[in-house]
């Protein structure tokens, strides 16, 4: 879900970081490197190589980022890597998106707490969508759930994030939201990102697939799936036009998944900042709007204390979310 940002939590965020430009001028990254939480082919795998890529373009930083995967635990290992192993690395920055939030609220990563690193910046919004191969019988988001309510176990959900994840709370808001009671008889198959769930979705191992659309973009421009609900408000713009929303289907389900990233907790001010402001920077530039435009990302523009404040409120919802559906006690 996505959290309207306060006006005053952005002028915070201004001021807070043209308080810190002074410092984060004199810090450039000697070794600019990104963790991203999955195998190749997600959401964060593509937040990783995209900022990547946008920043050097842009002079932002001077050497190519190098993106590591390193999958597992819906973002836990990788999370776990940084506050255990990488803590004062300035130089690293890692993807981050609703799914991280989801985790943290349901306390998946054990041990861990959003305040042991330090929350960076958004650079945007990818809100859910909900596929079936291009030779599924299934046309719309009502056929997928009454197939559902008449035997749970005839359809396969897969998706990027772990049980209970970001991924698989979409899909649980969407049963939820067409009257199926009990939504843990939804049969959801986790895998290590969308990529991955998506090629499991082409491979007939499973009938659905629940991700994003920077995720499904690539395989519905190819021909291979076919999206039957959008969780957005309302139908999107440019060439995701013609793909239906859940809501205009009488499901009310809305899902956006905010993409970030978070940093080391020892992560040193100077770095701090130079990173905030580089990331502010690129969300600011023509460059990057073409970017989200051309991968359905839609508007969230938060950095430094203001992107703190929205993942904690983040994670409050979830799991307020979690409890209601019952993933949590």
């Amino acid at each position: 879900m996505i959290l309207t940002a306060t006006r005053g939590a952005l002028v915070a965020a201004i001021l807070g970081v043209s308080a810190l430009t002074a410092s984060a001028q004199g810090f450039t990254p000697e070794n600019p490197e990104c963790i991203a939480p999955a195998n190749p082919g997600g959401g964060w795998d593509f937040t990783c190589r995209q900022v990547g890529k946008s920043l050097q373009d842009l002079g932002l930083i001077e050497k190519t980022m190098q993106v590591v995967n390193l999958a597992g635990g819906g973002g836990g290992v990788a999370y776990a890597e940084v506050v255990n192993k990488r803590n004062d690395s300035n130089d690293l920055v890692v993807a981050a998106s609703s799914a991280t939030a989801t985790r943290l609220a349901q306390g998946a990563y054990p041990g861990n707490t959003m305040g042991q690193v330090r929350w960076l910046a958004s650079v945007g919004a990818d809100y859910g969508v909900i596929a079936v191969s291009k030779d599924s019988a299934i046309d719309t988001l009502p056929a997928l759930l009454d197939q559902i309510k008449a035997d749970p176990t005839s359809i396969s959900i897969a998706g990027g994030s772990a049980v209970g994840g970001w991924d698989h709370l979409k899909v649980l808001i969407a049963a939820n939201a067409y009257g199926i009671d009990d939504v843990r008889s939804v049969k959801y198959i986790a895998f290590d990102g969308g990529g991955e769930a998506v090629t499991q979705l082409l491979a007939g191992s499973v009938q659905a697939f629940t991700g994003d659309i920077s995720e499904a973009k690539g395989f519905v421009d190819s021909g291979d799936i076919k999206v039957i609900a959008v969780l957005a408000p309302e139908r999107l713009g440019g060439e995701f036009a013609e793909m239906p929303t859940a809501r205009e289907q009488g499901v009310d389900a809305i899902g956006a998944n905010w993409r970030g990233f978070y940093a080391p907790g020892g992560m040193s001010d100077e770095a701090y900042a130079a990173w905030v402001e580089k990331i502010g920077a690129l969300y600011a530039s023509d460059e990057w709007k073409a970017v989200m435009e051309a991968n359905g990302l839609a508007p969230l523009d938060l950095q430094g204390e203001a992107f703190q404040q929205f993942v904690a409120d983040s994670v409050a919802q979830i799991e307020s979310i979690s409890k209601e559906i019952g993933i949590i006690k």
